[in-house]
């Protein structure tokens, strides 16, 4: 059985500022335009039944806003008549309204459960569009850019089960045969979960194919499902489509192909349930072992051995525990006697007296452990000094515990460790791992469309975009840029919904829920000498930082960067600020 390879991200040196002294606020105006739209965004607010974290993130944070990474400034939405619009920018001053370029074929009103529409720019000429009942669209478009080409065909459409929304999808041509893969996402209810939230996540990966240039019609041909706890902070399918990546706070594992779900829960539910075959406790000086007999079974058909580090125990000519102890016994002394209630107890006596031991049999998981309530409250007892009621109790004393002054709340996440995972197409198994530990996922970003999407983690107090290379095994995700600071100025930032940055990483940007946008450009030189005070020496570049407040009291629905460009979209408004790079 092969072993997933861990894996760490490598960042490169050259690419890091040590001497980075933070963002100058700049007070310089910066040009914004608002476009009216004829209809409102088709919004989907959460229902009740949708009250999960996880139902928060996938569809409560949705960017409904839809940046084609093909062709420059050009930003597409839904809006409640079902239409997609598309807005291209040539000129600031000479803006257009957005145009209708499709038209979704379903009645969205109709449908109660419906989720929000989701689209992905699958290559220069394709889409894949859901309209959020659960029916999966291919669009060829002719060359999006032209408009004498440019016209939306539905080549493929078809009901997929419950509602989804498209996180990516790429376009393969081998062969003279077309395929499109996609990822598809759905929170689907899990009834056997007691402990959890009810819910897990799924993701689909779907294959669609055209067998030849005769054959017009496209088909489904290969449907692997993956499942979690937690919606993914990023997922994508390779270039190539050999493998896919997810990075995610909780493990994600391929359901089996052509495994009825329900099968497998009930199969997860049987071993939960399934009874151990013994019971066993502990004091300090000796053990004691309790297995429940067979029916009709006597003190002839109990066969035990016991030796100073081994322990074997036959019932009715079975072989029932055998293996070697954690620790050895007094295998003379140790004794055993069948109980009224038709049980079996077996007293071991420790060798080594006060050795508390973590388990019976080296290697055994058949058993479960009962603690005795003396032994947690003396375990609580030796452990007292180690906790408190309060953050610091005592902070005069030597070695203080915690001292909270020096805790900002930036410094603190609420989330435990993430990984990074990376799939193979054919074998469905995890190849490569990468534990992210404290390097929080900030954003992801589509530098150049052919490649994976990048992704943005906080390294540290700065934050690094890391593109990855599926083609490279040894060295799949390279550092390529760096924006100074900013993991620690986003976490101050607790109203923010959005984060971007240009594909050509000359700012970054993250928006409130409402009205603000703040804007981080990278460090520029400056046009006239400027010192440090402290230090007197002379500043060669300068980083700045800006602030756009928009004139709505609308809630921000999306957001996108473009290298010259933020687009921002309310539910009655798109506004476009220009944010040109400065020479």
């Amino acid at each position: 059985m092969e072993v997933a390879a861990n894996c760490s991200l490598r960042v490169k040196r050259p690419l890091l500022d040590p001497r980075f002294e933070g963002y100058k606020l700049s007070l310089e105006p910066l040009p914004c335009y608002q476009l009216e739209l004829d209809a409102a965004v088709a919004e989907v607010k959460l229902r009740d039944d949708q009250y999960t974290l996880e139902h928060m993130h996938a569809f409560g944070m949705y960017n409904y806003l839809h940046c084609d990474s093909w062709y420059q400034d050009s930003v597409y939405y839904v809006d409640n008549l079902g239409r997609i619009m598309n807005l291209t920018v040539m000129l600031d001053t000479a803006l257009g309204k957005p145009r209708e370029v499709f038209r979704l074929p379903t009645d969205l009103i109709a449908y109660d459960n419906r989720l929000c529409a989701s689209m992905h720019f699958t290559s220069s000429t394709w889409v894949t569009l859901s309209d959020g009942t659960g029916r999966l669209y291919l669009i060829g478009t002719g060359e999006r850019g032209n408009s004498a080409s440019e016209k939306w065909e539905i080549m493929f459409n078809e009901e997929l089960g419950n509602p989804f929304i498209i996180i990516h999808s790429i376009s393969l041509l081998k062969a003279e045969e077309h395929s499109i893969a996609t990822l598809l996402l759905r929170i689907e209810k899990e009834e056997l979960d007691m402990k959890g939230s009810g819910f897990y996540v799924s993701l689909e990966w779907v294959t669609i194919n055209k067998k030849s240039k005769d054959k017009k019609k496209y088909e489904i041909t290969k449907r692997n499902i993956l499942r979690g706890k937690s919606v993914p902070h990023y997922a994508a399918i390779e270039p190539n489509g050999n493998g896919l990546m997810i990075v995610s706070y909780k493990s994600f594992t391929f359901v089996q192909v052509g495994q009825n779900l329900e099968e497998s829960k009930d199969e997860d539910m049987s071993e939960k349930i399934k009874e151990p075959l013994y019971y066993w406790q502990q004091t300090e000086d000796d053990l004691t072992v309790t297995i429940s007999l067979p029916e009709d079974c006597t003190k002839e058909d109990i066969q035990i051995q016991f030796l100073p580090d081994h322990v074997n125990v036959v019932l009715k000519g079975q072989r029932f525990l055998e293996g070697n102890l954690y620790s050895s016994i007094d295998h003379e002394s140790s004794t055993w006697i069948i109980k009224e209630n038709n049980s079996l107890e077996i007293s071991l006596i420790k060798k080594n007296e006060g050795l508390t031991w973590p388990e019976l049999v080296v290697g055994d998981k058949q058993g479960e452990f009962i603690r005795d309530s003396a032994q947690c409250a003396a375990i609580a007892e030796r452990l007292m000094h180690l906790t408190s009621d309060e953050l610091n109790p005592n902070p005069d004393k030597g070695k203080p515990p915690c001292n909270a002054q020096e805790l900002e709340e930036c410094d603190i996440f609420f989330e435990e460790s993430s990984s990074l995972c990376r799939f193979d197409g054919s074998t469905l198994k995890t190849t490569h791992v990468v534990n992210l530990g404290s390097n929080q996922y900030l954003f992801s970003v589509i530098v150049d469309p052919k490649e994976m999407p990048c992704f943005c983690l906080r390294h540290d107090v700065d934050a690094l975009l890391w593109q990855p290379h599926s083609g490279n095994h040894d060295d799949m995700w390279e550092h390529i840029a760096t924006f100074n600071a900013l993991g620690y100025v986003q976490a101050s930032k607790r109203d923010k919904k959005f984060f971007a940055c240009a594909p050509n990483y000359s700012y970054a940007a993250l928006c409130e829920c409402l009205r603000r946008v703040f804007i981080y450009r990278q460090p520029t030189p400056m046009p006239t000498v400027l010192y440090n005070r402290k230090e007197g020496r002379q500043v060669g570049q300068v980083a700045k930082q800006q602030v756009a407040s928009l004139e709505t009291s609308d809630p921000i629905l999306g957001f996108q960067a473009t290298n010259e460009r933020l687009f921002v979209l309310t539910t009655k408004n798109l506004f476009l600020i220009k944010v040109s790079t400065e020479t």
